[in-house]
């Protein structure tokens, strides 16, 4: 121990400057090569952080799953033939910006369908979206948004819904001119190498990992089991994951949320480190995130 500590003794008399500027120059060397391997960290700081980690969140759309979701199925109660029913879906959903609502609209052009007009627009949140379109109401959404206009389920539609659900589809109920008109159900799915990463990740000492959505229960469910994450939350709001991030911290610890929309940026602020996937995201969520994946 005496020999060690004279031998400390020297080297700070001796090379002072070399030590002081031994960890900054490390971290400078780390940064620059996360930097070559398409990692951006934005300090030193959130570099050292991440070493201690022990949760990891996934936002799941554009995250986990590619982020381009498809329509799977179109199907009409009978007073509309498919097309029609895209139809009327398409020129509605053509006034949203949710993913899903692009997917809709992209079907309805890749099956050269035309637009119609679409009056009193309004997308709510969380529900779905509503409109006049030919002088009559169309509602596109989950059971919520038919719960808060007042109206009444129906058995048949609830069933089919149900089932296309469990199949781990987000699936849209259409309600136009005061009767049930049918579902479409859209589907987006895991990226390929998203189970991998997710167990390369609890190799290196994640000890939880954790999937975020805003998609109902069955959707999230089905995807949760095929990715093996330890927990999922789903039917969130922007607000509710910051939420989830904050219980997430105070019971295991540092905390990762890794995300790519405007409604992730307040979780990735919350988090002990935000990770933003760059090529996908978008300006406020690269703006907020400590670390971007360019």
């Amino acid at each position: 121990q005496e020999t060690f500590y004279r031998a400390m003794v020297l080297l700070v008399v001796a090379s002072p400057c070399a030590l002081v500027i031994s960890t900054p120059a490390s971290i400078l060397s780390a940064i620059a090569n996360a930097a070559r391997r398409g990692i951006l960290f934005k300090g030193g700081s959130y570099l050292e952080n991440a070493a201690n980690l022990k949760v990891v969140a996934f936002d799941k759309t554009g995250t986990l799953t590619h982020g381009r979701p498809d329509v799977t199925d179109v199907v009409s109660t009978g007073r509309f033939s498919e097309a029609e029913l895209l139809q009327l879906v398409a020129s509605a959903e053509a006034r949203s910006e949710h993913p899903l609502a692009s997917a809709i609209v992209q079907e309805a052009s890749r099956r050269s369908i035309t637009l119609d007009t679409v009056e009193d627009f309004r997308a709510i949140p969380g529900q779905g979206v509503v409109g006049r379109v030919r002088g009559k109401v169309l509602l596109v959404g989950n059971q919520r948004l038919l719960a808060a206009h007042g109206i009444e389920e129906n058995a048949d539609v609830l069933d089919t819904y149900n089932a296309l659900q469990e199949e781990g589809k987000t699936t849209l109920l259409i309600h136009y001119g005061g009767g049930w008109e049918g579902l479409l159900a859209v589907a987006d799915r895991p990226r390929s190498e998203a189970r991998a990463a997710i167990y390369a990740l609890k190799r290196i000492g994640i000890e939880h990992v954790v999937m975020l959505t805003g998609d109902n229960e069955r959707v999230a469910s089905a995807i949760a089991g095929d990715l093996g994450v330890d927990e999922f939350h789903a039917e969130l709001m922007p607000e509710d994951k910051v939420g989830v991030l904050r219980t997430l911290g105070e019971k295991y610890g540092p905390t990762a949320m890794v995300g790519d929309g405007v409604n992730d940026a307040p979780a990735l602020a919350t988090a002990s480190i935000g990770i933003a996937m760059g090529a996908a995201g978008t300006d406020v969520a690269l703006e907020t995130a400590d670390v971007v994946l360019i």
